[in-house]
């Protein structure tokens, strides 16, 4: 058995899985993320410690604890080298969880992790190559390649979010112009979907009502769900998101040719709504003819991806 943990900005996840990638029992608490990083760690390892507790196992049980954070992470030397949202700058994580669990302790950055999770259990099972990327409030990026994490030789790869699709588009909060996050994340779908509406002056489209006249209120799924009902403003904002999603999709694409490209993140949840019109686009600026092509898929893990993931690492 492995225990994954997934530390992000609100929440700790702590996962038992077994060595087909299931999770058999998991946990979680607040992150509470303006806290000192060394009570964090330590809440990571007394989390992880009840949950083997809690399934009638020992510690001897337990082969390694995995840990997906984000941010930049020095897995040789048990490091997160830097990661804003939770506070942590060159800490030595492995060496302060030992303290409340001396056990091998094996790092790797949170969409690396969510990807490995899924080439292992999940849209991507059974692949050698994969890349998934994670539509949130930001656009992140994981690839797999021979079954592996790459992640560059200073462990900062795998930024594709901050590949620029736009030559001078609007500000990206990474200091670049254009980048692919800012126009294909939900932060960006929600953004493009708040302009549309600004722009409506008569208040034409459903979305205002949806909404009930606060704009504040877009989401994510707004586009989608006015989209169902037949408004045109929400066909034409989805029309152009997926056209950004795609151009940088096709991009990877031409660059990896990866078997499987999977689709996370609260967007994906949308299913064939999202990845249906996503194929037929990227099929005409893929750069290969003639040979087999990579498929694209929604994630199937959800939540769990990076639990799994993290429970992988030491594999």
């Amino acid at each position: 058995m492995y225990i994954g943990i997934d530390l992000g900005g609100t929440n700790i996840a702590v996962g038992l899985v077994d060595k087909e990638g299931k999770v058999v029992a998991k946990k979680s608490i607040p992150t509470s993320a303006t806290r000192p990083v060394s009570d964090i760690i330590a809440d990571m390892a007394n989390l992880a410690l009840e949950v083997t507790a809690e399934n009638g196992l020992k510690k001897e049980d337990i082969e390694y604890v995995g840990i997906g954070a984000p941010g930049t992470v020095d897995n040789a030397n048990g490091r997160i080298v830097y990661a804003n949202n939770i506070g942590f700058k060159d800490t030595p994580v492995a060496e302060i969880f030992r303290k409340t669990w001396d056990i091998p302790v094996y790092l790797g950055n949170d969409a690396d992790c969510a990807a490995l999770g899924e080439a292992h259990a999940g849209a991507a099972h059974g692949c050698n190559n994969a890349i998934m990327i994670t539509l949130g409030t930001g656009l992140g990026g994981g690839i797999i390649i021979n079954k592996k994490i790459y992640s560059g030789f200073n462990s900062a790869g795998g930024e594709i979010g901050h590949m620029v699709i736009v030559r001078d588009g609007k500000a990206c909060t990474c200091g670049r112009r254009g980048c692919w996050e800012t126009y294909s994340s939900a932060t960006g779908l929600i953004r493009m979907t708040a302009e549309a509406m600004l722009a409506d002056h008569e208040r034409k489209s459903i979305l205002w009502q949806m909404v009930e006249g606060d704009i504040d209120k877009v989401s994510g799924k707004s586009a989608f769900r006015a989209a169902d009902e037949g408004d045109e403003l929400a066909k034409s904002i989805l029309k152009d998101y997926f056209e950004y999603l795609a151009c940088g999709i096709a991009n990877i694409i031409n660059i990896f040719q990866p078997e499987v490209f999977v689709i996370g993140g609260g967007i994906s949840k949308e299913g064939e709504k999202l990845v249906a019109p996503l194929r037929e686009l990227v099929s005409r600026e893929i750069y290969t003819r003639g040979v087999a092509q990579t498929q694209l898929k929604a994630a199937t893990l959800g939540n769990d991806a990076g639990i799994v993931g993290a429970a992988m690492l030491g594999l």
